[in-house]
């Protein structure tokens, strides 16, 4: 018999959940209110980040958080009534941040992390979507000679630990790669193994559409009504009722709202992020996706145009869009690369559903019968979704899996 499961939410997550069950034989229906890779898929930097063996930490030192503090920073902001409401969880991220439980963790978090190239090639391979890969990596750009060496130092550990591959470039290597930065840098590291998207969303669309091609079935509907119902579980749309034994849980920042209808409560709090487009000029071209790391944005040529993405704002998910981060990212920005116009009629925001203590959750729900979490990838949602999709596949099959679970489990809080 067929065994049959509905997968909440088609960005990144959910869409290579589908695809992986798929392979497993089942017979699989994604459901969103949007089509597949236009939610928080759709706006992020577009880099499958093999390097991102750390997650980002809750800064504990004093002159970082004087820094971030009267809120003008560009790579962190905040909402005073936003941040109030989710103490709670910001407190369990600072709490998890420390040096001790820090230490503890990344090992649980790069063991996911480098998995990612070999997961994204096999459906980027099956999707037919290798135009929209650069197999170049990408540059870190440091100002000052001081933070360069920093980096330097964790990128020999994460080399040593993890199989990070980079190069150091100086002044003159740099500009060689990018002759058309402008500002005063120190140096950079070019992160050799990264993949870099041009087009983020298409290929998340890319991958749903060989979900399609696979057997599987992509619905557009809100979701109204989840519960339990005679050991099934009922899942009602403006559009439909359907009925399934198994239900994965994948909608980012929107899970804790359908989780705490089922009694389940997870520290989930949201990083939100903006981007825009510039036009780029033929004669200055952008080479290669660049993070001013010590400003915090990120530049990226892309189909669209250069894209810049912000760091990250603390606020509500469905807070109104505030453009003070972007216009001062964009500031920073022109003067290290000559960005053109606008091409964007609107900022794009997005949410990052983020967890106290930086890992996703991935496996069964506790009491809930067939019902299954791939949420909470933070700032990596993009690059791990094909890792949550194949480890959740085994979970779900009670085949061995290629690592251990237990740090990703949902009910550790």
């Amino acid at each position: 018999m067929t065994k049959q499961v509905v997968v909440l939410g088609a960005g990144m997550v959910g869409v290579s959940v589908a695809w992986h069950l798929l392979k497993r034989g089942y017979a699989v229906t994604l459901i969103d209110r949007v089509p597949p890779g236009q939610e928080t898929s759709f706006g992020n930097a577009g880099i499958i980040q093999r390097e991102a063996v750390r997650p980002y930490a809750f800064p504990r030192d004093l002159t970082t958080l004087l820094r971030v503090l009267p809120n003008r920073a560009v790579d962190i902001r905040y909402r005073p009534g936003s941040v109030i409401r989710a103490a709670r969880a910001l407190l369990q991220y600072w709490h998890y941040s420390s040096d001790k439980h820090y230490r503890k963790l990344v090992p649980e978090y790069a063991a996911l992390i480098m998995q990612s190239l070999d997961t994204h090639d096999e459906m980027i391979a099956s999707a037919g979507a290798a135009s929209l890969i650069r197999k170049q990596g990408y540059l870190k750009l440091f100002r000052s000679q001081k933070a360069l060496d920093e980096e330097c130092s964790r990128a020999a550990s994460d080399y040593a630990n993890y199989g990070v591959e980079y190069e150091v470039l100086n002044k003159a290597q740099l500009a060689t790669l990018e002759p058309h930065l402008a500002a005063p840098l120190a140096g950079a590291i070019h992160w050799k193994q990264p993949w870099t998207v041009t087009d983020p969303g298409a290929l998340v669309q890319a991958y749903a559409d060989d979900v399609i091609a696979k057997g599987g079935e992509i619905k557009r509907a809100n979701l109204q009504v989840l519960k339990q119902e005679d050991g099934h579980w009922v899942i009602e749309t403006d559009h439909a009722r359907l009925r399934s034994d198994q239900v994965v849980m994948a909608m980012g920042p929107w899970s804790s709202y359908w989780l705490r209808q089922q009694g389940i409560e997870v520290p989930l709090f949201t990083k939100r992020g903006y981007h825009m487009h510039y036009q780029a000029d033929a004669n200055t071209p952008l080479n290669h996706w660049i993070m001013d790391a010590e400003v915090g944005y990120l530049l990226a040529p892309m189909r669209a145009g250069v894209r810049l993405t912000t760091g990250a704002e603390l606020t509500a998910l469905d807070a109104p869009v505030n453009e003070r981060q972007l216009n001062a990212a964009e500031q920073v920005a022109r003067s290290l690369y000559p960005l053109g116009d606008r091409v964007d009629a609107a900022p794009w925001k997005g949410g990052r559903p983020c967890l106290p203590d930086m890992k996703p959750m991935i496996g069964p729900a506790p009491d809930q019968k067939g019902l299954w979490l791939a949420c909470g990838h933070g700032h990596q949602g993009f690059t791990l979704g094909p890792v949550t999709g194949k480890l959740l596949g085994q979970m779900m099959d009670e085949a061995h899996t290629d690592i251990d679970m237990h740090p990703y489990r949902v009910d550790r809080f």
